[in-house]
């Protein structure tokens, strides 16, 4: 099979179409034939050599954690699906024609395999978020970084549990992030006075690694509610940085209930052939991303 592979830490320009064996499934894991994987800012920061304890890289490594496809292998002890389900879910090496997955569901119907393949990872990421910085229905909860694809899950998500939000964002996504049902402002000079006039914060996500975290401190008075995924500093300010998935056994059943529901849905905004996994990456790094950016196979 063909997968996208790295032999050495560095840019975009490490990553390689290589082909390989398949994959097999073991005991609680299932195969799929992938049809697409979702691209998120933890693939590139694996690629790059950053430290990070919940994913830890040998190398030659794949890349990816997302992925929507076709069962077609079902590990020992597997019951919930079968052979020819449309499932969506997080494994390992997801960039590629076949991968194993750890956790899954089966795929909410209307749903595309562009679609599927770019909630798992920002669902669990964003039901997490919530959960781990305290904010509870009635309270305001101060996104930056909103656009993206954990922002779309948190706002989304946030709203159906009763917790009013303010996205910050570029500007060409402020009808964007209105349209989540978020109060939206721009970041860049000045954002800390426009969000105080949107009313009073208490508890703040950082998405984007921005560099905004005295802010948020200051924005909601204690550096206890704030939470960053982004910045690895954050610690040394005092706040909590949560890297770790995993942590919501559920977040995949919640998440097609949701979507099944019609309260949550994250747009895919580019995607791209295998071939084009540098590409997808160097837009990713980027930043900007309203929605979901995807590898398809």
């Amino acid at each position: 099979m063909k997968k996208v592979s790295f032999a050495e830490f560095g840019g975009p320009d490490v990553l390689q179409l290589i082909d390989t064996e398949e994959p097999h499934a073991g005991p609680g894991q299932i195969r799929i034939a992938v049809r697409a994987a979702g691209v998120n800012p933890v693939d590139w920061r694996v690629r790059e050599g950053q430290v990070l304890s919940a994913h830890p890289t040998e190398l030659p490594a794949g890349v990816g954690l997302d992925a929507s496809g076709v069962v077609d292998e079902v590990g020992e002890g597997v019951d919930d699906v079968k052979v020819g389900d449309h499932v969506f879910g997080e494994g390992a090496s997801t960039y590629a024609e076949f991968a194993v997955l750890s956790a899954w569901a089966r795929m909410p119907e209307g749903l595309t395999f562009e679609e599927a393949a770019g909630y798992p990872s920002v669902v669990e990421t964003a039901l997490r978020v919530i959960r781990e910085v305290g904010v509870q229905p009635g309270q305001t909860l101060l996104v930056s970084g909103a656009s993206g694809g954990v922002g779309s899950a948190v706002l989304q998500i946030a709203r159906v549990g009763g917790i009013r939000v303010i996205g910050t964002a570029g500007a060409a996504n402020q009808d964007y992030l209105r349209s989540l049902g978020a109060l939206a402002t721009t970041y860049g000079e000045g954002w800390v006075e426009r969000v105080r006039r949107l009313g009073g914060v208490d508890a703040a996500l950082d998405l984007a690694g921005s560099g905004v975290i005295r802010e948020l401190v200051e924005l909601t008075g204690d550096p206890r509610k704030v939470l960053s995924i982004a910045d690895l500093g954050a610690p040394d300010l005092g706040v909590r940085f949560s890297g770790v998935a995993g942590s919501v056994p559920d977040a995949l059943a919640e998440a097609a209930d949701l979507i099944s529901r019609g309260e949550l849905h994250i747009p895919v905004e580019k995607s791209y052939p295998l071939a084009e996994a540098a590409e997808a990456h160097v837009d990713s790094q980027a930043g900007h991303t309203r929605g979901r950016r995807v590898m398809v196979v």
